[in-house]
């Protein structure tokens, strides 16, 4: 379980990265789980969304990445 400290800076940062750099963490995840989406599939997102996939993990993993 994350901590409310960790789980605030966490999505503090998530929320400050661009497309670019949500999409390198994500295809770089390294949790509990490995997450598989196509390059093609990224790009079609919204960085609203990459930004939610990608905080979605963090919480599922219990983690920090």
């Amino acid at each position: 379980m994350v901590s409310r400290k960790d789980f605030e800076k966490t999505a503090c940062t998530i929320a400050s990265l661009n497309r670019t750099q949500l999409t390198i963490r994500i295809k770089n995840f390294k949790g509990r789980f490995r997450l598989d989406f196509t390059e093609d599939y990224l790009k079609k997102q919204s960085v609203d969304r990459l930004r939610h996939i990608l905080l979605a993990a963090f919480i599922t993993a219990g983690s920090r990445n």
